[in-house]
């Protein structure tokens, strides 16, 4: 008889069915971790357990193709972190638990590891018949989980974006799938690490920025048929941040909160001094940690759109103008230099080549409450642009989109009724769910969320990045990853690494 070291998985559940029946397979068992049965659940560990990312596991733990069997975050447990409303995550909680009064004595906001058990083993606790379930285990350092849960499928990381790469990468190095929030990495250099890493381990990935949006291949389509003539702009905004954004490091440095590790946090950022502001939703705003509104919310609009417009070739260059501030130092005004966080307001314009389908054109990103002026075309109607929104320009029309799925529609109306025979725009379909990546991982077949699809968006939006901090026009050479026309502004395309964490 084969041992079970070199028995297929098809031989293995044969041999053993007759004697568990109900025996879940971990896919790292037999045939490695390239596919998992579909009689397989996924094990998952989440690591991250935040407000979003505790949130998130909700949906994962009500999900039968999915078991949740470690989670794993620096802090165990606080009630200090920063959401969207004052009781949603609480009420989420709840109901994943099934228990209306927990966190009633708690004061403010919960998150940490210890939450993120609990909500795994009461969940489950209640689809058994002794209403028991201890299964889930925790850690501090996703390191040590790495090594230590050998039937772990897939890693879904949801830590702040500083963290993303190094997670990601040990993790495909130990042969797990991913499944990550965005953006791939904060610096450069570290999302061609992981981009490289994931073709040379040939794990499955998923990016869950994903989604299709039928509303921007119609777009293409009127643009390809002479809707507006030739393509010259895309521009796209974002009323982001949505969270205080600081214009200098802190000066106090307040205690570390017991139960959290601040050095894990850190991670590959050099040591500094804790202070509550660079952490949970606010960490986004810092060069360091975080990668901006555009990160944010640009990858929901962007990726889509690079997609759907087979946009597959970086930009060649970039500039950007942020907010400035100014401070009194001793009776005298004088402008304050910001190299560690993103300003409040910023407007940046990318420079694309041509591409298989489009023109060489221009992209406009805008936040912080900048947009583009309001069109003639809306001027006409005594319209505005939205919020948030994208807009095509050609150089005979524009086309306005949605930031967040309504229909695109070509303006003014008179100009939609022209070209379409009706005022009213097609409907604009979005799928953006879970199913996708849970599906492909099972089958084994590539996610359509896999982060080889990623490298063009993010590029772009890392590079605007690094043209907020030259203070001026960069020109990138993305074969190289170079800055060929400012030689120090190449700083930006990599990090300082604190010892034992070098990528």
């Amino acid at each position: 008889m084969k041992s079970k070291k070199n028995m297929n998985r098809r031989e293995f559940i044969r041999t053993t069915a007759s004697a568990a029946a109900f025996t879940i397979v971990p896919g790292h068992v037999l045939g490695g971790m390239k596919h998992v049965a579909p009689s397989d659940k996924l094990n998952v560990a989440n690591i991250g357990c935040g407000t979003q990312g505790l949130r998130e596991m909700s949906g994962l733990l009500t999900n039968p193709d999915v078991q949740v069997t470690t989670v794993c975050d620096p802090n165990k447990f606080t009630t200090n972190y920063v959401d969207w409303s004052r009781y949603g995550l609480r009420n989420t909680i709840r109901e994943t638990m099934g228990d209306s009064n927990w966190g009633e004595n708690l004061n403010g906001i919960p998150g940490g590891r210890d939450v993120g058990k609990e909500m795994v083993e009461k969940y489950y606790a209640r689809k058994t018949s002794s209403g028991n379930y201890k299964g889930c285990t925790s850690y501090a350092d996703f390191r040590e989980l790495l090594e230590k849960e050998k039937d772990i499928d897939v890693v879904k990381v949801m830590t702040p974006d500083h963290l993303h790469a190094a997670v990601s990468v040990a993790a495909m190095k130990k042969n797990r799938h991913v499944v990550m929030h965005k953006p791939i990495a904060n610096r450069m250099h570290e999302a061609r690490v992981t981009l490289n890493t994931t073709r040379e381990t040939g794990v499955n990935t998923h990016f869950l920025a994903w989604s299709q949006r039928s509303g921007l291949e119609t777009a293409l389509d009127w643009i390809r048929n002479g809707a507006i003539g030739k393509l010259q702009e895309i521009h796209n905004w974002s009323n982001r941040p949505v969270w205080p954004q600081w214009m200098s490091k802190p000066d106090e440095s307040p205690e570390v909160p017991e139960g959290f590790d601040w050095d894990l946090w850190l991670g590959p950022v050099p040591h500094r001094p804790y202070h509550p502001n660079y952490t949970h939703a606010v960490f986004r705003g810092w060069y360091d940690f975080g990668a901006g509104s555009i990160a944010d919310m640009g990858h929901y609009s962007l990726w889509p759109l690079f997609m759907a417009f087979g946009i597959d070739i970086p930009p060649k260059s970039a500039e950007a103008y942020g907010t400035t501030t100014c401070t009194i130092d001793n009776h005298v005004s004088r402008k304050l230099h910001n190299d560690v966080s993103f300003p409040y307001s910023c407007i940046i314009r990318f420079s694309f080549p041509g591409q298989k389908e489009l023109p060489a054109f221009k992209l406009f990103w805008y936040d912080g409450g900048m947009k583009p002026p309001t069109p003639d075309e809306l001027d006409e109607e005594d319209k505005e642009l939205p919020a948030e929104g994208m807009m095509f320009v050609g150089d005979k029309g524009k086309i306005l989109a949605s930031f967040h799925g309504d229909s695109p529609r070509i303006i003014p109306e008179r100009r939609m009724k022209e070209f379409t025979g009706s005022a009213k725009p097609p409907e604009d379909k979005v799928v953006r769910n879970e199913r996708v990546w849970i599906d492909a991982f099972k089958k084994g077949e590539p996610s359509p969320g896999h982060f080889s699809k990623t490298g063009p968006v993010t590029e772009t939006i890392l590079l605007g990045a690094v043209a907020l901090r030259a203070g001026k026009k960069v020109k990138y050479d993305s074969n190289q990853m170079k800055i060929t026309n400012d030689k120090e502004a190449n700083q930006y395309l990599y990090r300082e690494y604190r010892k034992g964490w070098e990528m």
